[in-house]
C-alpha cells in the first residue's frame, strides 16, 4: 500500500484478464491483501462461528488460497484439509499452514478423507457457472458433519466492488437465492435438513495512490469471466470509473467490497 497520495498513470490499453495462476494475479491479490481490512474483520467472524460449533475435529477449507484463513481457522482443530486448484497459491498454502492436508482437485472433483465440522468455501462460485452453483454446494455439504457449519462467502451484489464489476461486464452474484434452494429437496435424493442464515460484512480495500487503486480494481472485476467480455474496457475506463467513484475527500481511495457469508448448519442427525 502507498504511503503518499500518488496520479501515477494506470497504463494504458485494455483491461488485463488475469490468469490466477500467473504473476500479475499474484501481484494484484498481494496489492489488494495489503490494503483491505478483510482479514481482521473476516477472522473476528469467523472466530465467532468456530466458538458455537459443537465439535472442532475437522476443518475443510475449499479454495483455501494463500492459506491466511485457513492457518487462522485451523488451530481450532484437531486436523485440517485444504483444496486449492491452483499450484501457486498451494506453494503459500502449505507455507501458512504445514499441518494441512492439501488436496490439488477443483471442488467438483475434491475427494476430503471425511466429515467436517466447519467447511469454509470462500470466494470459489466465482468461478462456478451460476446454473451449476446449487448442485455444487450440494456436494460441499454432503462434506459436512451431521451438526457442523458450511460457510459460503460471496461479494455482496450492491457492494461498490460488484457494482463497478456489473459495470463493465454486466456480472453481479447473488447468495441470496442459492440460500432459498438449499432446504429444498435434490433432483434424486433428500437434501441433508439445513437452515440457512445470510449476513453481510463491511469491507473496504485503502490506497493513497491511483495506480494501486486501478490494479486492484482491476483485479476486483476479474471476478467475472473477462475472456467471455467483447470489448474489454479500457484501463482509461476503469481509472475514471476509480476517480468518479472512490475517491475520498481527504485525498487516497477507497473501495468497498461488502461481501456476504451464508451461514449453513446442518441437523444433527
Amino acid at each position: 500500500m502507498g504511503t503518499e497520495t500518488g496520479t501515477k498513470a494506470p497504463g494504458a490499453g485494455p483491461v488485463r484478464v488475469l490468469d490466477v495462476t500467473g504473476a500479475e494475479y499474484r501481484r494484484a491479490f498481494e496489492l489488494f491483501l495489503a490494503g483491505t481490512d478483510e482479514k481482521p474483520l473476516t477472522h473476528a467472524r469467523l472466530g465467532e462461528v468456530v466458538a458455537g460449533l459443537d465439535r472442532r475435529r475437522m476443518l475443510l477449507d475449499v479454495g483455501a488460497g494463500e492459506g491466511r484463513t485457513t492457518a487462522y481457522l485451523a488451530r481450532h482443530f484437531e486436523r485440517t484439509v485444504a483444496v486449492e486448484p491452483s499450484a501457486a497459491m498451494r506453494e503459500k498454502l502449505r507455507l501458512a499452514c504445514p499441518e494441512a492436508l492439501v488436496l490439488p482437485e477443483p471442488v467438483d472433483t475434491a475427494e476430503p478423507p471425511g466429515p467436517a465440522d466447519l467447511v469454509h468455501l470462500s470466494h470459489v462460485l466465482y468461478y462456478v457457472p451460476p446454473a451449476d452453483w446449487l448442485r455444487t454446494v450440494r456436494r460441499v455439504l454432503d462434506w459436512v458433519a451431521p451438526g457442523g457449519t458450511l460457510l459460503v462467502v460471496l461479494q455482496n451484489p450492491e457492494s461498490p466492488c460488484m457494482r463497478m464489476a456489473a459495470h463493465f461486464t454486466g456480472v453481479r452474484y447473488d447468495l441470496r437465492p442459492l440460500a432459498g434452494q438449499l432446504a429444498a429437496p435434490g433432483p434424486d435424493r433428500a437434501a441433508p435438513q439445513v437452515t440457512c442464515a445470510l449476513e453481510a460484512l463491511d469491507l473496504h480495500y485503502r490506497t493513497d495512490r491511483l495506480d494501486e487503486a486501478v490494479d486492484v480494481a482491476e483485479f476486483m472485476i476479474n471476478v467475472a469471466d473477462l475472456a467471455t467480455v467483447d470489448p474489454l474496457p479500457e484501463r482509461a475506463e476503469l481509472a475514471a470509473y476509480v476517480e468518479r467513484h472512490f475517491a475520498r475527500p481527504d485525498g487516497g481511495y477507497a473501495i468497498g467490497h461488502t461481501q456476504d457469508m451464508l451461514t449453513v448448519r446442518r441437523s444433527p442427525r
